[in-house]
């Protein structure tokens, strides 16, 4: 029985690994649909103009007459959502694996049970995401859910892979400082959704200022109406000029807070050697992904700088995950840990 949950455990590892990547894959498939406007490249869900496959203009003609077919954005679309129902069904496959192991000790079986249901869950934002014709509201929350699994199955390989090795390590509470970068991050990621789903991100020309301005004329109020219209098509917007100004401006400043708190994380922890590493990568990762965004702006939002853009706020959610991670389960001073046939016993350091 032993072997047999070492393998199992093994084989969690590597499939939770691959979860991993794949998740990463698929958010950056479902960027570059975006980006493409292939978002509606099917009208309806889950299949495209009724069938699993892309079909041919004629069978497209007759099932949506109203919606011409585009074979490329078709294709990118059904792209899309092969890969993503292939992360559901690895997500299905971890959970089935691990269901032995669920009463294990330091086994995160829990984990395994919650990415389930946000996987669930982010399938539903998926087809909502069709059937509602891009509403901002639900292509941000698609957005937030990927990197939700993104982040799961991360922690979920971090603690499989610490329990394989037979080590239980008591966490160690987060500071409030941790858990403002948190909000912080994600509060950005949101408002880094709400401007791509609703094309503001070039509704500012230059930088630092903004149409020439340090302050241009926005209109807050509807930039952030979050009870738009549900009905309309909402590929490229609909949103005048001023709302987008400031759905914009709002982003460029979430940026700076999270600077100065993910800066304020690594001075508390600078002289933690079991973190700072971690934290000087995330400080890294996010001077790289402010650079991205100028660049964003200041060459008009080129494909390729895009994807590189939302890749950095993919690297920078791993980052911060990978920098909690030490710190709440590898403590350099407070804990010594000894694994003895598979039993972590936890020895106070003096």
């Amino acid at each position: 029985m032993i072997h047999s949950d070492k393998h199992r455990l093994r084989l969690l590892v590597a499939l939770s690994l691959a979860g991993t990547l794949l998740t990463m894959l698929v958010i950056l498939v479902g960027a570059w649909t975006r980006l493409v406007d292939a978002g509606l490249g099917c009208p309806d869900w889950p299949g495209c103009y009724g069938r699993l496959l892309v079909p041919d203009s004629e069978h497209a003609a007759l099932r949506h007459p109203d919606v011409p077919l585009d074979p490329f954005k078709a294709w990118v679309e059904m792209g899309h959502r092969y890969v993503a129902s292939f992360l559901g069904l690895l997500v299905i496959g971890t959970l089935l694996l691990g269901w032995p192991l669920r009463r294990r000790e330091g086994y995160p079986w829990k984990v395994s049970v919650a990415l389930l249901i946000v996987i669930l869950i982010q399938g539903a934002f998926g087809a909502f995401t069709v059937t509602l014709k891009l509403w901002p509201q639900v292509v941000t929350l698609h957005l937030l859910g990927g990197l939700s699994v993104l982040m799961l199955f991360f922690w979920l390989h971090l603690r499989i892979r610490r329990s394989a090795k037979g080590v239980l390590v008591p966490p160690r509470k987060s500071g409030p400082l941790w858990l403002l970068a948190g909000a912080a991050l994600v509060l950005q990621l949101a408002l880094g959704g709400w401007v791509t789903s609703n094309y503001a991100g070039i509704a500012c020309q230059g930088f630092p200022t903004c149409n020439t301005q340090w302050w241009p004329d926005m209109d807050l109020s509807e930039g952030f109406h979050l009870t738009q219209t549900v009905g309309p098509n909402y590929l490229h917007g609909q949103l005048h000029a001023d709302a987008r100004t400031a759905i914009h401006v709002v982003h460029r400043l979430g940026a700076l807070l999270l600077g100065v708190v993910l800066l304020a994380l690594w001075w508390r922890y600078r002289r933690q050697s079991e973190v700072v590493g971690a934290l000087s990568m995330v400080v890294l990762l996010y001077l790289l992904q402010a650079g991205l965004g100028v660049a964003n702006v200041l060459l008009w939002l080129p494909l390729w700088l895009a994807l590189l853009h939302t890749a950095g706020a993919v690297l920078l959610c791993l980052g911060l995950g990978w920098a909690w991670w030490r710190y709440r389960y590898m403590p350099e001073r407070s804990h010594a840990v000894q694994a003895l046939d598979g039993k972590a016993l936890y020895v106070q350091a003096r």
